[in-house]
């Protein structure tokens, strides 16, 4: 349900959920857009409250997301295109050699093909392959090593889904989903994400509970959340 919020001479639309729950959350997006979460039974002015006493963080969310430019760039899958993986930039540098694999080469990301190497759909194929299997396997080395740091008595599950809006979620059957995205950032970073969700195994909302955990487990959080959005913004 869309809702509006104002406040002074700012008017924000917010989704507002109602669910079994006692307490509210209130969510800023990368996309700026505001998810509000209620009890089911909540009163137009227990939220009305929630908002404004929320009101300071809430433009703090806003201003933070908003120093983040985000273009869409289209591919073309042609040699002298710059890739993104695990927070360093690599060229795409396309061989025809009857092969068919994606390797990294001295700082080169190198698409060996055996089709023409104008053929763009079969390379955006090649280093989509590529990418899916790299994401695999650096998310689950990096998830057992960081669910190290954790003492939870059941391991939750991990899975990678496409988000347009999030980096990671916390489901509540005790699964953590990436976003495959999350590949082109540093292993600090997908640590960071990662710590971030597991966090919540413990702590649902993000209130001062979670935020002292995760300080504990991951100290240098915002820094790390900030070099986040920057580059991949």
């Amino acid at each position: 349900m869309i809702r509006k919020f104002i406040f002074g001479s700012y008017t924000y639309d917010y989704v507002l959920c109602r669910e079994e729950r006692k307490t509210l959350s209130l969510t800023v997006n990368p996309d700026l857009s505001i998810l509000v979460k209620c009890p089911n039974q909540a009163t137009e002015e227990r939220i009305e409250k929630f908002l404004k006493k929320k009101w300071l963080w809430l433009q703090k969310q806003i201003n933070y997301f908003k120093k983040f430019k985000r273009t869409k760039y289209h591919r073309e899958y042609i040699s002298g295109e710059s890739f993104r993986y695990l927070g360093k930039q690599y060229m795409l540098q396309i061989k025809e050699d009857g092969e068919n694999r994606v390797v990294l080469s001295k700082g080169k990301l190198v698409l060996h093909t055996a089709m023409y190497t104008s053929d763009a759909k079969y390379n955006k194929l090649l280093v989509s392959r590529w990418y899916s299997n790299k994401t695999k396997f650096v998310f689950n080395e990096r998830f057992e090593e960081v669910l190290n740091r954790f003492d939870y008595s059941q391991k939750p599950s991990l899975g990678i889904r496409q988000m347009n809006k999030r980096w990671g979620s916390y489901l509540n059957n005790d699964k953590i989903l990436l976003n495959p995205k999350l590949i082109e950032a540093s292993r600090e970073c997908i640590d960071y994400v990662i710590t971030h969700e597991l966090c919540h195994m413990k702590y649902k909302d993000h209130d001062k509970r979670f935020y002292k955990l995760l300080e504990q487990k991951f100290p240098k959080w915002e820094k790390t959340k900030e070099k986040l959005e920057n580059y991949l913004g």
